[in-house]
C-alpha cells in the first residue's frame, strides 16, 4: 500500500476509536461515584478492606483467596472515613491511565513511533472498555498490571534487581499475574543467561521474602490461601476461548514482525498469555481479565507491525473488530450507567436497609451500602460446597432457622442445591430485577 494511504486509513481509523474510547471513559467515569453495583467483585473487595481479620479462619462464612496488599491500599485511602468501593474504583481508574502510561513508555524504550505507540494504547483501551467492565470498578486486576509494565520499562532500561522487585510486589496485589515475569525471564534468558539468571534469582528472593513475611505477619500460608476450591470444566474454557475473536488480526499481524529482541519479547509474553489466561478461563468464575495480559502483549506487537512488520495493514485494522461489536451489541445493556438502574439499585439498597437484622447478598456491595455486614461470600463458599470441600448442613441450618432477615441473589441455586432447597421453603421471593431476586422469611 502507498504510504501516504496508509497513513491516511490509519489515522482515521485511530480517530474513530479515540473517539469512542473517548466516549466509553466519560461513561464509566460518570459511574465512579454512584451507588450502583458494576460487578460481584467490588463489594467482595470492599468487604475486605473494611474487615477487621483480612484473612478469616476457615469456618467463617467469608473467604479471602487474594493477595493483601489491594486491601490495604483502600483501607489508608479511607482511613478517614470513606466509601471503599468508590475508593477502588478511583485505584482502577488511575491504574488504568497509568497502564496506558507504561504501555507507551515501554514501547519509546523499543524504539517505538508515536503511530505505533498511538495504535497501542487505544487497540488496549479499546479491548478493554468494549470487552470487559474493569475500568473504573473496584478490583486490583489493573493496579498489578501497571505496576508491571513499571517493572518491564526497569528491566529494557537494565535495572535488574529494581524490576524483579517490582514483579515480585505486584503478585502481592494480584496472583494471577504470571504472564509478563514469566516472558521477562526467559527473554532475557535467551538474550543474556548470566542477566537472565540474576534478574530469575532476585525475583525468586523477593517472592519467597514475600511469602515470609505474609507467613509471619497473618499465621498462615498466602498459597494456601490462594488455593481456593472451585470447580473446572472444558466449557468454561471454549466459552473463554470462544469471546477471544478481539485476538485474531492483531495476532496475524505479530506473525509477521521481523524477528528481533523486541518482537521475541512480544512474542513470548503474548504466547504465555494466552496459554495461562485459557488455563484460568477453565475455572468458574473468571472473567475477561485473565486476557488483559493478552492485550496488553498485542498492542506491543501491534506498534512494532505498524513501524516495521510484514503486514501493517492488519495492524492498523485490529480495532475494527472491536468497533463493530460495539455498534452491534451495544443496546443500553450496560445497566449501571442508565439513570433507570441507578433508582432500581436505590430502591433495593432502602429495601435491604428497611429490614433489620444480618442479610445474605451476593451483591455485597448492596449490603454494605444498605449499613449490613458481609455475612457470606455466596461464590467462594458455593464453590466449596459443590466441590465437596464444605459441609452445606450449617449454612442450610442457617436458612431454616431465618437467620437471616433478607437474601439478595442472581442464583438461589448459588450456594448448591440443598442450600437452594432450603431457601424457597423458608424464605419467599419479595421481588425480582437486574441486580437479582430479592428475598424474605416466608410466614
Amino acid at each position: 500500500m502507498n504510504p501516504r494511504l496508509f497513513d491516511t486509513v490509519l489515522w482515521s481509523v485511530l480517530a474513530v476509536t479515540g473517539l469512542t474510547v473517548l466516549w466509553l471513559l466519560t461513561r464509566n467515569i460518570m459511574a465512579i461515584p454512584l451507588h450502583v453495583p458494576l460487578d460481584p467483585n467490588e463489594g467482595w473487595n470492599a468487604a475486605h478492606a473494611l474487615a477487621a481479620s483480612l484473612y478469616p479462619p476457615p469456618q467463617s462464612w467469608m473467604v479471602n483467596n487474594y493477595p493483601p496488599l489491594s486491601f490495604y491500599l483502600v483501607r489508608a485511602l479511607i482511613r478517614h472515613g470513606g466509601d471503599p468501593v468508590i475508593a477502588g474504583r478511583w485505584i482502577a481508574l488511575a491504574a488504568f491511565l497509568g497502564a496506558g502510561a507504561g504501555i507507551a513508555a515501554v514501547l519509546h524504550a523499543l524504539q517505538g513511533h508515536i503511530r505505533g505507540i498511538a495504535c497501542a494504547l487505544l487497540f488496549f483501551a479499546a479491548v478493554l472498555l468494549i470487552g470487559s467492565d474493569y475500568v473504573g470498578m473496584d478490583d486490583p486486576q489493573l493496579l498489578g498490571h501497571a505496576l508491571q509494565l513499571a517493572a518491564l520499562l526497569l528491566l529494557l532500561r537494565e535495572r535488574p534487581m529494581v524490576s524483579a522487585l517490582l514483579f515480585a510486589v505486584s503478585l502481592f496485589i494480584k496472583h494471577n499475574l504470571l504472564a509478563m515475569p514469566l516472558a521477562s525471564v526467559v527473554w532475557l534468558l535467551l538474550l543474556d543467561r548470566r542477566a537472565g539468571l540474576e534478574f530469575l534469582l532476585w525475583g525468586t528472593a523477593f517472592a519467597l521474602a514475600g511469602l515470609v513475611a505474609f507467613q509471619l505477619g497473618f499465621g498462615t500460608s498466602l498459597l494456601g490461601q490462594l488455593a481456593s476450591p472451585r470447580l473446572s470444566s472444558f466449557a468454561n474454557l471454549t466459552n473463554a476461548a470462544g469471546h477471544l475473536w478481539w485476538m485474531i488480526l492483531p495476532g496475524i499481524a505479530i506473525a509477521g514482525l521481523w524477528p528481533d529482541r523486541s518482537a521475541l519479547l512480544c512474542t513470548l509474553y503474548a504466547a504465555a498469555a494466552l496459554g495461562l489466561g485459557l488455563l484460568f478461563a477453565a475455572g468458574d468464575g473468571v472473567d475477561a481479565n485473565a486476557f488483559f495480559d493478552l492485550a496488553i502483549a498485542l498492542s506491543l506487537g501491534l506498534s512494532l507491525t505498524i513501524e516495521g512488520g510484514r503486514w501493517p495493514i492488519l495492524a492498523a485494522a485490529s480495532v475494527l473488530p472491536l468497533l463493530l461489536f460495539l455498534g452491534v451489541r451495544f443496546h443500553d445493556n450496560n445497566y449501571f450507567f442508565t439513570k433507570s438502574f441507578a433508582a432500581e439499585s436505590a430502591r433495593d439498597i432502602a429495601f435491604l436497609k428497611s429490614r433489620p437484622g444480618p442479610a445474605l447478598c451476593d451483591q455485597i456491595s448492596l449490603c454494605l451500602w444498605a449499613g449490613k455486614h458481609a455475612e457470606v461470600d455466596v461464590f467462594n463458599i458455593g464453590e466449596q460446597i459443590m466441590t465437596g470441600v464444605r459441609d452445606p448442613k450449617p449454612l442450610v441450618q442457617m436458612i431454616a432457622s431465618r437467620h437471616f432477615t433478607v437474601l439478595q441473589l442472581q442464583d438461589l441455586d448459588s450456594l448448591g442445591p440443598a442450600v437452594g432447597e432450603a431457601i424457597r421453603k423458608h424464605y419467599r421471593a419479595d421481588h425480582t430485577g437486574d441486580n437479582g431476586t430479592f428475598l424474605t422469611s416466608a410466614p
